[in-house]
């Protein structure tokens, strides 16, 4: 294990690298499970991998959260498959693991990315660009939790190829990250496909990536914030519906310290279809609400239905311009978007 650095995220300190808002599209759908701009890609979590392999065909995308949604419109844009190329596809331990890249000619958002697939039903679960920082996902929605909180390093769990952490890393200079993923298969595909290897290497002293269990995860002193990602078999994982994940999860949190949570939605395909997406979403902000109280639990909802995917957000709502100060142009539409949760 890496030691454990007293650096670590403090609002005062931030620099946001990305100097101007970028303007997105309209008019794209992302129903694969890694909405454009946000929705779903789920983190492995099981033992046993799915009996399938995935079997992908097109990619289509989630629409972008529209801050005008009178003006959205809904439609699906899958990715031709003249235009991905499998760059890798095995099974390891604990899941069917496939990389895709997607042509820089292609007309879509995901031009020029790499996508990382686990699961049977193919859900994408990390994101790459060579030449951006920003995803036009919801690991961007992610990626507004630092300026809200106290100084102190943040744990990442369900790190997957490195997607938060190489926003976090880029567009927070001082930042601390402590990332954990279940499988170190995902681990090396990060390393050799997801730029992984270049933050470890470039950010020595900020980056520290730990195998095994996320929800045993700790650091001295405590977290200042925690990202929870954590799916298995194309849903979150049943310990999220459990209230008492979420005290032990409190119980490792600085004072002042936030978690912002993937809790899925609509737009999750499982492998199990009895379980709805939707449904587990629910239960697991009802558990969230059980340990944090409605009124310190506050959901940001993706794409067009209302409950096609979910953020969600511990802790008082914070003042929202002094939270818009913290970031770049291009997210500071999302500190509007929470809402109380009122389930």
């Amino acid at each position: 294990m890496k030691p454990v650095t007293a650096q670590g995220f403090n609002s005062l300190q931030f620099k946001p690298l990305i100097p101007q808002p970028l303007h997105l599209p309209n008019h794209f759908h992302f129903h694969l499970h890694l909405h454009f701009i946000p929705s779903i890609t789920t983190f492995p979590f099981s033992q046993k991998p799915s009996p399938n392999p995935p079997s992908v065909k097109t990619l289509k995308s989630q629409k972008t959260p529209n801050p005008h949604p009178k003006t959205a419109t809904h439609q699906d844009d899958g990715i031709p498959i003249d235009d991905v190329k499998t760059l890798a596809k095995f099974k390891s331990r604990h899941n069917y693991i496939s990389v895709l890249e997607v042509s820089r000619k292609a007309d879509h958002p995901f031009a020029g990315s790499r996508l990382l697939l686990l699961d049977g039903p193919g859900n994408i679960h990390s994101i790459y660009f060579l030449f951006k920082t920003l995803t036009h996902t919801y690991f961007d929605v992610l990626a507004t939790l630092p300026p809200i909180l106290p100084p102190g390093p943040l744990g990442i769990l369900g790190f997957g190829a490195g997607s938060s952490a190489k926003l976090l890393l880029e567009l927070y200079p001082t930042g601390v990250v402590h990332g954990w993923e279940l499988d170190p298969a995902v681990i090396l595909v990060g390393r050799e496909y997801f730029g992984l290897s270049r933050l470890e290497r470039d950010y020595p002293d900020r980056l520290f990536v730990y195998i095994g269990n996320a929800l045993h995860a700790g650091v001295k002193g405590g977290f200042a914030g925690l990202l929870v990602d954590l799916f298995s078999k194309g849903r979150l994982i049943p310990e999220l519906q459990d209230p008492r994940t979420w005290e032990r999860l409190k119980k490792g949190l600085r004072e002042g310290g936030r978690i912002m949570v993937n809790a899925g939605g609509d737009c999750v395909e499982s492998e199990d279809m009895g379980r709805d997406g939707r449904l587990v979403m629910e239960d697991t902000l009802k558990a969230m609400s059980k340990v944090f109280g409605k009124e310190e639990v506050r959901v940001l909802r993706l794409g067009n239905v209302k409950e096609d995917s979910s953020i969600a957000l511990t802790g008082k709502m914070p003042d929202v311009e002094e939270w818009k100060k913290g970031l770049p142009k291009s997210l500071r539409v999302y500190a509007h978007m929470w809402q109380p949760f009122t389930g």
